[in-house]
């Protein structure tokens, strides 16, 4: 954890020692425009050459029931960071509810591996510290993308930073069981999306452009709970 705070430290640093020398007259969300796209590149790099045959292999090992249940499990995990943030953005009907789900999935649902909650109108919820954060009001700063992490921009940067501290995963004691329950996360989630980056660069004159805006009209979406105000040019 502590190396990965160190790495993560300066790569914020270095985005602002460059903030001003890599402004351009582009879109103003994304004054960081020319190392956002070097760092895309890298990221679309390693997911081809890595990441994608990968969650290919994994999605050809696995049936779909044992993948369904492995993606239960870690949405299961993710509800504790759910209930953390609904309680710091003081949505207590909704923390009321995700705690719910999470004793029952955790209970009745083995440990998350069986979704129970859902059907008893327990829906799952997204909240996270960069929706808190934005909730009370705190800008989102440049765009930023982060290597291997993607899309994101200073603000939920910054989110990510305290929720990796209530996430369970990342509290794991164990180093062998963090790291493998980390890179298994990761696997999964990247197998959910196959197919998705052919479509954005099929359909897209410049996917570079697309992932950035198509990011950041959702975290607006997520922030002001799918009902944001409407732009004063609007």
């Amino acid at each position: 954890m502590g190396s990965f705070k160190k790495k993560f430290t300066v790569t914020l640093a270095l985005c602002a020692l460059l903030l001003g020398g890599c402004a351009t007259n582009g879109d103003p969300r994304d004054p960081l425009e020319p190392l956002n796209r070097g760092i895309y590149q890298f990221n679309d790099a390693v997911d081809r050459g890595v990441m994608k045959p990968v969650a290919k292999g994994y999605k050809a090992v696995l049936p779909q029931p044992v993948r369904t249940g492995v993606g239960n499990f870690f949405s299961n995990l993710d509800d504790v960071v759910v209930l953390f943030n609904d309680l710091l953005q003081f949505k207590f009907g909704q923390a009321a509810s995700d705690f719910s789900r999470l004793v029952w999935n955790t209970s009745v649902g083995i440990l998350g591996l069986i979704d129970v909650a859902t059907p008893m109108d327990l829906p799952k919820h997204n909240e996270d510290f960069g929706q808190t954060l934005g909730r009370w009001g705190v800008g989102n700063g440049p765009y930023l993308v982060l290597p291997l992490l993607g899309p994101s921009n200073l603000r939920d940067t910054v989110g990510l930073v305290v929720d990796y501290r209530v996430d369970p995963v990342y509290q794991q004691d164990d180093m062998a069981d963090r790291n493998t329950a980390i890179v298994l996360r990761a696997i999964h989630k990247r197998s959910v999306l196959l197919g998705a980056e052919d479509v954005v660069r099929e359909g897209a004159l410049d996917p570079y452009s697309f992932v950035r805006d198509a990011y950041l009209d959702r975290r607006r979406n997520l922030v002001y709970d799918g009902k944001p105000p409407k732009d004063e040019d609007e």
